[in-house]
């Protein structure tokens, strides 16, 4: 199949095999991406399901038919949750867009003691409209769920995946990829892991602190919640170089599975 655009698109679009574009989906087909009747794309729902497409024109502008479901696998094969401190100006920006190309399924927006920015609604649709775009371009079949951003506190206690990781940047913590290559096999240490078993979905959280870190607080309640405190390595990154470390960590153990 020759290379396409890209559309999100929400399940509620589709009725009897058409996709009720929105103005500004119309919009971007058309005027920005100059695709005209008849041409074809692929409609991405976020939730894991593709299909080919072809835009179509009637009195009350375009519309596009489905022409075929595709089948595709491009995700982990592990959930894994950013769970990340909001860092200054529009940093976080970067962080939703870069999470999202390396895999994330979710990304909780953490106010924690040394968090400066307090977000509006406009930024949190602004992440979901950056995770959207991130996922088109990226060609993934889930459009990560941005959450409404939450205290340290909160974020901690409503946690459930078994796996839970907060980055620190000083002290004797074990490395995450350690941790990471050792969830089935403690001893498994210096290679690459094994899969995940089948008949299970493996759920990971990583938790990343903002400028100047988590407060020695933080880390003492969140390990007293379950969290392991892991390290990224010897050098202090930034808040928003950190997250992109540690899932990159995540796709290098789990990516070819």
């Amino acid at each position: 199949m020759p290379q396409l655009q890209r559309l999100a698109i929400t399940a509620a679009q589709i009725c009897d095999r058409q996709i009720d574009l929105t103005r500004e989906q119309q919009h971007y087909l058309n005027r920005v991406l100059r695709l005209q009747a008849g041409d074809r794309f692929i409609a991405m729902d976020g939730r894991g399901h593709w299909w080919l497409a072809v835009l179509e024109v009637r009195e009350t502008g375009l519309f596009a038919l489905i022409v075929e479901e595709i089948a595709v696998n491009r995700e982990l094969p592990v959930e894994v949750t950013l769970m990340a401190a909001l860092p200054k100006g529009n940093g976080f920006d970067e962080v939703v867009r870069q999470a999202t190309e390396l895999g994330v399924v979710s990304i909780v927006p953490v106010t924690s003691d040394r968090t400066l920015l307090k977000p509006s609604d406009q930024k949190v649709e602004r992440w979901r409209r950056i995770a959207a775009e991130a996922a088109e371009q990226s060609e993934r079949q889930i459009v990560p769920t941005i959450l409404e951003p939450v205290s340290f506190d909160v974020a901690m206690k409503d946690c459930g995946q078994k796996y839970r990781y907060i980055c620190v940047a000083r002290g004797e913590n074990r490395h995450l990829w350690d941790c990471l290559i050792g969830i089935f096999y403690p001893p498994f240490v210096g290679a690459v892991p094994p899969c995940p078993p089948p008949g299970g979905e493996l759920s990971i959280v990583i938790a990343i602190g903002p400028e100047g870190g988590w407060t020695e607080g933080e880390v003492k309640r969140a390990i007293e919640l379950g969290f392991e405190a892991v390290s990224l390595g010897s050098r202090i990154l930034r808040a928003v170089t950190a997250p992109i470390v540690a899932l990159s960590l995540v796709g290098a153990a789990f990516e070819k599975c």
